[in-house]
């Protein structure tokens, strides 16, 4: 299961980006349904991370405490629990989708923070550009998150380093700007990311999985400063020495202006590119929906993982569908074979 921002965390007071029975329900159906690996949605590694102001997060005592009994009941289903980590950068502090998704603004959120005070859209706010001071204290807010998903029990890691929030920002000179050691070339664009990864990598058993998602293109036509998939292949070199174990091959979200050509696995191709030219583990994901095609992206070497997203909304129950393993409390009403 790919993580998926559910936005209905607390907002404010003690409980603010709190976990509670919506998730817990949410994340316990697609064990109970079957997947190998459930991964908690894009949870903020500090306050300003956060993409709405209902986004989760695991900067405090009680957000850790309310994932552990998540985590805690999606292991005993015999799932992986994983969680993802992420900081949205210049696209933080916006409502709800249901409720348009636009910037709420300093009143009801915060200003966004960023790699250059470069807004993503004419819609969004100027971001305030990072200090390297604060960019040294991000680092170590994912380190600290890493080490609470450890303790609430999660098996897997997840760094977000894609889809434009910060560690992509930080990536693409579409967004980044800067003239500093984390702007300019692609070893100082990386920098960031690397850095993060190196600081949860430290605290992360070696013996569980550390995965990072990448933007593999942020689909701007060819001239335009942006993130490419050359890049990712270097970049997906990079990662797998420094102790990540899996790319986790996503694309777009840096660019208003972006045009992606959406169609049935659109974005596997970037998977068995990365997969073939940097000879890494890689995980596909975006309109795969049918368990045929699933199998063939494995079995044919494309990805060694496919990750679903929307079909495990539309359907809890699609991998024991998929499979013919119900659980034993549900088998009186399995298909039964003709």
């Amino acid at each position: 299961m790919s993580p998926m921002c559910q936005y209905s965390a607390a907002v404010d007071g003690p409980d603010t980006g709190v976990p509670h029975d919506w998730h817990f329900a949410h994340l316990a159906a697609r064990a109970v349904g079957g997947a190998g690996l459930v991964m908690a949605e894009a949870t903020a590694v500090s306050p300003e991370g956060r993409i709405s102001p209902a986004d989760t997060g695991l900067w405090n005592d009680a957000q850790e405490a309310a994932w552990e009994r998540i985590a805690r009941f999606v292991h005993a289903q015999g799932v992986i629990p994983g969680i993802q980590l992420a900081h949205a950068g210049r696209k933080a502090s916006t409502d709800r989708p249901w409720l348009g998704g636009g910037p709420v603004g300093a009143e009801h959120g915060w200003t966004p923070v960023a790699p250059s005070p470069i807004p993503f859209s004419e819609s969004h706010p100027v971001p305030d550009e990072l200090t390297t001071a604060e960019i040294g204290k991000l680092v170590e807010a994912f380190a600290t998150a890493a080490e609470r998903a450890l303790r609430a029990g999660f098996r897997v890691v997840e760094i977000h380093g894609a889809h434009g929030y910060l560690i992509h920002e930080f990536l693409s000179p579409h967004s980044n700007h800067r003239a500093d050691a984390y702007g300019g070339t692609f070893e100082n664009r990386a920098r960031f990311g690397l850095e993060v990864v190196d600081a949860v990598r430290a605290v992360w058993p070696r013996e569980l999985p550390l995965f990072f998602r990448v933007s593999a293109t942020d689909w701007l036509p060819e001239g335009e400063p942006a993130w490419t998939p050359g890049q990712t292949v270097m970049l997906a070199a990079e990662l797998a020495a420094r102790g990540v174990d899996l790319i986790d091959v996503s694309s777009g979200g840096n660019a208003s202006t972006q045009r992606i050509p959406l169609g049935p696995g659109y974005q596997v191709p970037f998977a068995r590119q990365i997969r073939a030219e940097a000879g890494v583990p890689v995980s596909a994901v975006g309109l795969i929906t049918e368990p045929e095609q699933a199998e063939r992206i494995v079995a044919t070497g494309q990805a060694d993982a496919v990750f679903l997203g929307r079909a495990l909304l539309r359907d809890p129950y699609w991998p024991v569908r998929a499979s013919g393993q119900w659980p034993a409390q549900y088998r009186r009403a399995a298909p039964q074979p003709r």
